[in-house]
């Protein structure tokens, strides 16, 4: 299944059995050939070119964090230093690194090579390293290439209220953050990030952290009974401009990568997982607000998983709902159109329709009438091939609310888990929502709860004054995780939104993450300083234009090679040295203690911002290795 995999080796242990030989599984599945044959989706006359590419590894595919201001860097960096070295040597037909034509400001890049070779093969060692290096610091994602196609559709701006029904293990959820903060400013939307499985919403904390957003919440909800959300107590229920529902699903699109897909394939499969797709799609609908945009997306190309969710659930909303034309959108990308009919096979394999089936099987596996297709438009679905362009396989539909709803009530609820279709009558079929019992979610022993301190707490006045704070920063958004409510170890920063989301719904919300680090205490030799909290290197972007000029000192590149390539530079002998003498002079007499130091690089380039410790006797630049890997290479060309 896409999205959700377990152990399926029969193993209940999970460990390995038969340790001494290992077969490689073989890509091939009758079962799958002959349905996709029958369905008559893929052309006659294509069908052994869709087979072969599926057959095959899928190219490296990456993109780049459009939002940060050295993005342009790191697309000259992999134009003029790799590109040219990435010609396959075992396959001279293979095309050149080229980035996707559809994908905005040519971001996207694919590198016809398996990632394997990448790895593997010393020719390509140093292209390895910089894709790794990049990934760390949050500037580019390895991501396959119809993996970015869904976030793209929802248009997410600066101000929307976004939500990730299902979002592990993240990739797509840290483009909707990066479109978030597309506009420059500091945005006043937040991306909510779902997924129901605890260990998998822990997975989305590395992945959307590295872009250190105050403007997301990471929560661990079934999708189908996400809870209703306010940002007062006495305001509206919360409708989101924008929803990404990429469901669980079979994953036969991800074949090429997945290949456990092709062992594991059944016909039964799609059937057992469509009441449920059709569940998370239903929850959010009622979500999304009037004028409001959702984007329904499988990495499956069955007819089951795709148009008959969609169709089941315009059936459902009568007209309130409807399918966009996205043909002017991410021009250059080949997709082919939906489907308004298909062949529905029991598990016998027995073809099936509202007439022949004795309700062994959900009303909305079937196609819809002739009157029906007309009025849905699945036409405007979007199925992308792997054979068309070197990719995996992808379904996405583009749904927009059209017609007011009633507001979320406090005594309405969401489909059930179990939600049952009715069986087949005269009318159109339609979900029942059964009641579910309302009770407060137990938080997980081991989450430490989110407490926010009021701007005047002692240790948080101790920041204010010695970093000159201004007002306009939000003071009040502040907060700490431990049972204590108190500042001990680490002060995390959420925006003002996010406050409100936690504070308001944090008896229904199961929180798992939110918030950047802000300040970090120091070691107890330095508890007699001025401030006892230095500023971590994440929140610097956050903090830099609300921040006094008196802890802000200009230093050259020279300096800053050295501060990035030797650990703890000592003071007198930067001084003797003569290495950046007007900065030395002023440092003179400057406390112990945390400051800032900004890098003029000229026109174009990105003006640099650290935080940088002062001691006794020595310097400590405070950014972590990774990113001084990154810095070192992009700004001198130095590999570690």
């Amino acid at each position: 299944m896409g999205k959700k995999r377990g152990n399926k080796n029969g193993n209940q242990s999970g460990k390995r059995e038969n340790r001494g030989y290992w077969k490689e599984i073989e890509r091939k599945n009758d079962q799958w050939e002959r349905y996709y044959k029958a369905q008559g989706l893929i052309p006659e006359e294509e069908f052994d070119q869709f087979k072969k590419t599926c057959e095959q590894d899928l190219p490296l595919t990456f993109r780049i964090t459009g939002f940060k201001k050295h993005a342009h860097e790191i697309c000259d960096l992999f134009t003029t230093k790799h590109m040219p070295n990435l010609q396959n040597a075992d396959d001279e037909t293979s095309k050149p690194p080229f980035p996707f034509p559809w994908y905005p400001g040519q971001l996207g890049y694919q590198i016809d090579l398996p990632k394997s070779v990448v790895k593997k093969n010393p020719l390509y060692a140093s292209t390895q390293k910089f894709l790794v290096v990049e990934t760390e610091v949050g500037n580019i994602s390895r991501q396959e290439a119809v993996s970015m196609i869904p976030p793209l559709f929802l248009d997410v701006q600066p101000h929307h209220f976004v939500m990730d029904m299902c979002a592990a293990p993240g990739s797509k959820t840290a483009q909707l953050i990066e479109a978030l903060h597309s506009g420059g400013a500091e945005p006043t939307g937040v991306v909510v990030a779902n997924d129901s499985d605890y260990k998998r919403s822990h997975m989305l904390v590395h992945q959307v952290k590295r872009l250190n957003s105050p403007n997301f919440v990471i929560v661990n909800h079934d999708a189908q009974l996400f809870p209703k959300m306010k940002l007062t107590e006495d305001g509206d229920y919360i409708k989101f401009d924008r929803i990404l529902c990429d469901v669980p699903c079979t994953g036969d699109g991800t074949m090429r990568k997945n290949l456990t897909v092709w062992k594991d394939w059944r016909i039964g499969n799609a059937l057992g997982l469509h009441p449920l797709q059709l569940n998370i799609l239903m929850r959010g609908l009622q979500l999304l607000k009037k004028g409001g945009r959702l984007v329904y997306s499988t990495c499956s190309l069955s007819p089951i998983e795709n148009e008959a969710v969609i169709a089941a659930a315009l059936r459902r909303w009568g007209g309130k709902v409807k399918t966009v034309d996205c043909s002017d959108m991410l021009v250059g990308l080949k997709r082919r159109p939906g489907v308004s009919s298909w062949k529905t096979f029991g598990k016998d394999w027995e073809e099936k329709t509202k007439e022949t089936d004795t309700n062994s099987l959900p009303n909305g596996v079937f196609s819809p009438t002739e009157e029906e297709a007309k009025e849905f438009h699945l036409e405007n679905c979007m199925r992308v091939y792997p054979h068309d362009q070197n990719t995996g396989g992808f379904f996405i539909t583009v749904l927009e609310k059209v017609d007011p709803d009633e507001e979320l009530r406090e005594d309405e609820e969401p489909a059930s888990k179990k939600m049952k279709l009715e069986t087949k009558t005269e009318n159109a079929e339609s979900a029942v929502l059964a009641p579910v019992k309302k009770e407060r979610l137990p938080r997980d022993a081991n989450e430490e709860p989110f407490v926010f301190l009021p701007p005047d707490n002692e240790e948080l006045q101790k920041c204010w004054d010695f970093y000159q704070v201004k007002e306009s920063f939000s003071k009040d958004t502040m907060l700490v995780r431990n049972a204590t409510g108190e500042a001990l170890r680490t002060i995390y920063y959420v925006a003002p939104v996010v406050k409100k989301i936690i504070e308001t719904n944090e008896r229904k919300l199961k929180l798992i993450y939110a918030g950047v680090k802000m300040f970090i205490s120091q070691r107890a030799e330095y508890s007699q300083q001025a401030c006892p909290w230095r500023v971590q290197y994440e929140s610097v972007p956050i903090l830099k234009e609300h921040l006094g000029p008196n802890r802000t000192f200009q230093i050259n590149l020279d300096l800053l090679k050295i501060l990035l390539s030797e650990p703890f530079p000592n003071v007198n002998k930067l001084r003797e040295d003569k290495v950046d003498p007007e900065f030395m002079q002023e440092i003179t007499d400057f406390p112990e203690g945390c400051f800032f130091v900004e890098v003029n690089r000229g026109e174009d380039k990105e003006e640099l911002f650290l935080p940088l410790w002062k001691g006794r006797s020595n310097f400590n630049l405070m950014v972590n290795k990774h990113e001084t890997h990154e810095l070192l290479y992009r700004l001198f060309g130095l590999e570690n």
